[in-house]
């Protein structure tokens, strides 16, 4: 008996072409569960705490200082990155920001002074500090599936309130 046929076929019952095939198979699986690559997986990098500056400029709202106290009071907010859902953060600091004008003086210099046009004055500026917990790639920080980094438009979102802001800074915490 030979070992090839006239079909092509080993001892008579298998095809070259079905075991070639049964074999790259088997090499596959193998490669990909037992020598799994280390490349491409975010669960890899470390984690360390973050904070980033979101700059809020022109929110419409009658009463600021509710707004405030009700951030101070939950603690966290809710943070969607180009348009998806980043989770909860927590808020470490809020800083409201006076509207100024520059207004001529006398002598020639310009000085600032408080806004005074009533048409303004349900436009309010914040500074807010974030805090996560955030991978670090070669790209940059990464939280919750978002890459942060300075001029990428933040939507804060909670139970009264939804409004855009840019992130002007992103600093590492060291622990």
């Amino acid at each position: 008996m030979a070992i090839l046929d006239s079909k092509g076929r080993l001892f008579g019952k298998l095809s070259i072409l079905d075991l070639g095939a049964a074999l790259i198979m088997v090499l596959v699986v193998v490669g990909i569960f037992i020598f799994p690559g280390t490349t491409g997986s975010l669960a890899q990098t470390s984690t360390q705490p973050i904070e980033f500056d979101v700059l809020v400029r022109g929110l419409s709202v009658r009463n600021p200082q509710a707004l405030l106290a009700d951030f101070e009071e939950r603690g966290t907010t809710t943070i969607i990155v180009r348009n998806q859902p980043s989770g909860a953060i927590a808020i470490a600091n809020i800083e409201p920001i006076e509207r100024q004008m520059a207004v001529p003086q006398p002598d020639g210099t310009v000085a600032a002074r408080p806004e005074p046009r009533t048409e303004t004055s349900f436009n309010s500026d914040f500074l807010i500090t974030l805090t996560g917990n955030a991978q670090i790639t070669d790209g940059g920080p990464v939280l919750n599936q978002s890459q942060i980094k300075i001029g990428t438009p933040i939507e804060l979102d909670g139970p009264t309130y939804n409004f855009r802001g840019t992130v002007i800074e992103v600093r590492r915490i060291n622990a």
